[in-house]
């Protein structure tokens, strides 16, 4: 079996972190990134921009199925329209194990302008009454969302603030922060879902359904 994982972005730091996250549900994913693509998929132009060059590459790899390690699924649609194969997008996977785990569940954004664009994800899954809040970080890169101290001590902040909302487990807003869903876990005390790993795990089931 062979997963082609595909980051939209160009950051090797993570896609590193992607393959880090993915390595303990087995060797089957192969993860690569988009090197034309921007470090950081920030503004609505830049999901558009990665849809169809994200479908090409997906419709022209030889793969059992595919993930879009983007929180912002860019191009998932359309893929899902090129090949029979599953795709499946990191905010999907992790919203819909979210929703599995808890009644309730908060999101940490990278930035607040990619919000009302996850919004819309998630009310086409119809878990919008499930949604507490999401709130954002302030701007910062995919790669230091995983990386920076500093992000990390207001990604807690934001957690703490979602978990005495009401939310039941917090969701990490973007595939950057895949290296702090345990530690996040073990501070919050709730559970803390890393949309990576969930999309792992939503393609191997699909996958097994199917075979």
């Amino acid at each position: 079996m062979r997963v082609l994982v595909i980051n939209p972005n160009s950051s090797v730091a993570v896609t590193e972190g992607i393959a880090e996250a993915l390595a303990p549900l087995g060797p089957q994913f192969e993860v690569v990134r988009q090197e034309d693509g921007p470090e950081t998929i920030r503004t609505d132009d830049h999901v558009a921009e990665a849809a169809e060059p994200l479908a090409v590459r997906i419709s022209g790899a030889q793969a059992d199925g595919f993930i879009i390690a983007c929180f912002s699924d860019p191009g998932l649609d359309l893929a899902r329209t090129r090949v029979s194969q599953p795709v499946v997008g990191a905010q999907e996977a992790a919203v819909l194990e979210a929703c599995a785990q808890a009644d309730r569940f908060g999101i940490i954004a990278l930035s607040e302008r990619a919000i009302p664009r996850h919004l819309k994800r998630i009310e086409a899954l119809g878990c919008m009454d499930r949604l507490v809040a999401e709130l954002p970080l302030r701007d910062v890169s995919a790669a230091d969302s995983g990386r920076d101290p500093e992000v990390y001590r207001h990604v807690l902040a934001l957690g703490e603030e979602l978990r005495d909302r009401g939310a039941g487990a917090i969701v990490l807003g973007c595939a950057g922060m895949a290296q702090l869903a345990a530690r996040l876990q073990d501070d919050l005390g709730v559970p803390v879902i890393d949309p990576v790993a969930a999309a792992g795990r939503l393609v191997l089931a699909r996958l097994d359904v199917s075979s």
